[in-house]
């Protein structure tokens, strides 16, 4: 499988490249139609106050599936997959510090710790596409734009921060397509947060994200902004808890389910 084909490959395939490290990079082009989640991993005297913190954030934090303390294998979105090997990159937190960002996490796992998938709004981008709305991270080959906002999430124990949006430019027109298309999957972050007004969410300079890369916005067009499944990363570095884990912005766990799967089980 050469990288153009990436966009038509199964979930399944897209885990095995990562598995064995052949690919390592942003997933936002590959396993078209197919979920892709952020991932979260903590110790299981966390969990409970974790699930607390998704549930008060629905937007940016929907669950999709949680593990058995121990067991790294999805069995409802991927069984057989291995969330210590299947992503592209990882972030290692320690105490609220990145001590470490590896392609597998085999090292740093342990009997206590449980795994949260949380939807990922690059389920929905075949989709808009799909409806002729455009997708520019996409069309430019680079990772999605994400911003930190002056948003507060509602606090669950030590779990708080800001809640972080992703971005993709489009004509107002459009903006009222895409949100059309991604309200019918709340399971992947929903309708947009914001359309336009990057100022309104505390945002000084679009061409500047927290995280990923940035995009051209063209004339006629304006940001438009959805909740994003980084959110909990901030609120893990605010718990500074001894040992979390998380994707790398923008390379996400990519599930066997189908996006139809999503909107069939909320209708």
């Amino acid at each position: 499988m050469t990288e153009l084909d990436l966009g038509g490959a199964s979930g399944a395939a897209i885990r095995e490249r990562c598995r064995s490290g052949k690919f390592t990079g942003p997933t936002a082009d590959v396993a078209h139609g197919y979920v892709q989640a952020n991932l979260v991993v903590l110790p299981a005297d966390a969990a409970a106050d974790f699930a607390e913190f998704c549930r008060r954030n629905p937007k940016p934090c929907p669950i999709l599936e949680t593990t058995k303390p121990g067991d790294p294998e999805p069995h409802h979105y991927a069984p057989n997959a291995d969330l210590r090997t299947d992503l592209p990159r990882y972030r290692v937190y320690e105490h609220g510090s990145c001590a470490a960002r590896p392609v597998s996490i085999e090292r740093w796992w342990r009997n206590d710790l449980v795994a949260f998938l949380i939807g990922c709004s690059f389920t929905f981008d075949t989709l808009l596409l799909a409806e002729g709305v455009p997708v520019r991270h996409v069309e430019e080959g680079c990772n999605v734009p994400m911003y930190r906002t002056n948003v507060a999430c509602a606090q669950a124990g030590a779990f708080r921060g800001p809640l972080v949006v992703s971005m993709r430019p489009m004509t107002p027109e459009q903006a009222e397509r895409a949100a059309a298309v991604t309200e019918r999957y709340p399971d992947v972050h929903g309708g947009p947060v914001q359309i336009g007004d990057p100022a309104g969410l505390g945002i000084r300079n679009i061409d500047e994200p927290d995280y990923g890369d940035p995009v051209s916005v063209g004339d006629g067009e304006v940001p438009v902004f959805w909740a994003c499944g980084v959110t909990p990363m901030e609120a893990l570095r605010q718990a500074r808890l001894p040992l979390a884990i998380v994707h790398e912005p923008g390379h996400m766990f990519v599930t066997d389910r189908l996006a139809s799967d999503l909107l069939a089980r909320r209708s």
